[in-house]
């Protein structure tokens, strides 16, 4: 047989094979690898997501928390991982479209490494201070940052790079506030340290800590959205709280590694629109201060080539770099 056809046999087999695979999928368990530690919100989106995908998928999702080096570990191993479906990520965007330019040594790319599935929710961020701290609005925290003398603020973010991060210290210079850095491998550990009032804030999305708010362990100042969100209706915006323009959101989507068949892809993103869409997870977010949205895999391709580019720009122009 001829070298040319003995390729063109094995490519044909390969994507036979390939159709074979994903017309069997998923046939064993799935992984969705969190680049955090749980009880954070990238955590608490995966495990809202996984329940009802496993019910309609038919297979075990297990739920598996990789948390440090601020994403890029969890991050990585998906980057790597056999493109099969078996394996995928619930990825927050500080890491996805912030690391790769605080970071640019790390290995793994957002574009190249990965294959967009769906985009599952967008979440605007809340400034959230200790109970413990004796201020209640923006104006009497920063008031109270000022009579600090040494670090000012100290606020925590779930690692060196996240959106918390540079949403800390584009509030800094905003406010003309000097404080202090404090990464967590995640944002459980992070709210821990804030209830106990180890550190005096956390700008972080709603889910993670709106369940401490009516117990006062963790008080609301202002929410980075344009417009007050219907679960915290007397929490007033950035702007309504004295600092206009500041507005900071998040958003957590599901990824697979590169070369995964596109007919399982496709059927993923299918799956999950439909639980994205439904009433009862629309409620669920709702209640966590966020909002359930979907985009396909084109839409969310598209998204995160807006979004690189628009976070470059805002840690450049910001000059922030990693602690």
């Amino acid at each position: 047989m001829k070298p040319i056809h003995r390729l063109l046999m094995a490519t044909g087999l390969a994507l036979a094979a390939a159709a074979a695979s994903a017309d069997t999928w998923p046939s064993k368990p799935i992984t969705f690898i969190v680049p955090t530690a749980p009880a954070g919100s990238t955590d608490i989106m995966a495990r809202m997501v996984a329940d009802p995908l496993q019910r309609a998928l038919g297979q075990p999702i297990v739920v598996d928390n990789r948390p440090g080096a601020s994403g890029n570990i969890g991050t990585e191993a998906v980057a790597r991982a056999a493109p099969d479906g078996y394996t995928l990520l619930m990825q927050y965007s500080g890491y996805h479209v912030g690391n790769p330019a605080l970071f640019p040594q790390i290995k793994w790319s957002p574009t190249k490494d990965f294959v967009p599935v769906a985009l599952v929710m967008r979440a605007p961020h809340v400034v959230a201070v200790s109970g413990k701290l004796p201020v209640n609005s923006m104006k009497e925290l920063i008031e109270y940052g000022k009579k600090k003398k040494e670090g000012g603020l100290f606020y925590a973010s779930s690692g060196n790079g996240s959106i918390q991060h540079i949403a800390g210290e584009l509030l800094s210079r905003q406010a003309k506030q000097p404080m202090t850095h404090v990464p967590y491998k995640g944002s459980g550990p992070a709210i821990n340290d804030l209830i106990a009032g180890n550190v005096d804030m956390f700008i972080t999305t709603p889910p993670s800590v709106i369940g401490h708010f009516a117990g006062g362990r963790i008080k609301p100042l202002a929410y980075t959205g344009s417009k007050r969100h219907p679960s915290m209706p007397d929490v007033p915006t950035s702007a309504e709280a004295g600092l206009p323009g500041y507005e900071v959101e998040s958003w957590f989507a599901v990824f697979a590694p590169a070369k995964t068949p596109p007919e399982i892809v496709n059927k993923l993103s299918a799956e999950i629109r439909k639980i994205v869409e439904s009433e009862s997870f629309r409620k669920k977010v709702d209640e966590q201060g966020a909002f359930a949205t979907y985009m396909d895999p084109a839409a969310l391709g598209k998204f995160v080539d807006q979004e690189l580019a628009a976070w470059a720009k805002v840690i450049k122009a910001a000059d922030i770099k990693p602690d």
